[in-house]
């Protein structure tokens, strides 16, 4: 059972998306309060590994109305958590082929919040135009189709 907290709309748009892996995210209590209002931003969000851990950066939670002192800064960094073997395949793909680590959605599953990390290679201009292109294509066929 899985519920939709919040999708990267540029995710799909300006990376090429080479493997997703469903890692946890460690929260404070107010931060999953605000989450679960949908207080939640995604959109100029990635990750990061820094001495064998993963953190995901420029995730920005609003700070929970009835909060007060146990609010968290809005934009912290935030720990992900994937056992060694997957951290390790993500290191070396990283280093070795150039990519970048994305959030793609964030999520419930059974209560636990989870981040769908995308491994993602950056799109050039013409790759993006490309797309465009295709995307005209078919909206085209299936009007003509249509009438």
């Amino acid at each position: 059972m899985e519920k939709l907290i919040a999708k990267n709309p540029t995710a799909r748009h300006n990376y090429f998306i080479e493997d997703t892996i469903e890692a946890g995210i460690v929260l404070s209590g107010t931060e999953i309060k605000s989450i679960r209002n949908g207080k939640v931003n995604i959109k100029d969000a990635y990750a990061s590994i820094k001495n064998g851990e993963i953190f995901v950066h420029n995730m920005h939670i609003s700070p929970y109305e009835n909060g007060n002192i146990y609010n968290k800064d809005p934009l912290r960094d935030r720990k992900l958590l994937l056992n060694k073997n997957e951290i390790l395949k993500l290191f070396n793909s990283i280093k070795q082929k150039n990519y970048t680590l994305i959030p793609i959605s964030l999520y419930f599953k059974h209560s636990k919040v989870k981040v769908e990390l995308g491994v993602c290679k950056g799109k050039k201009l013409y790759d993006k135009r490309e797309e465009i292109a295709k995307k005209d294509a078919q909206m085209n066929i299936l009007r003509n189709l249509k009438s």
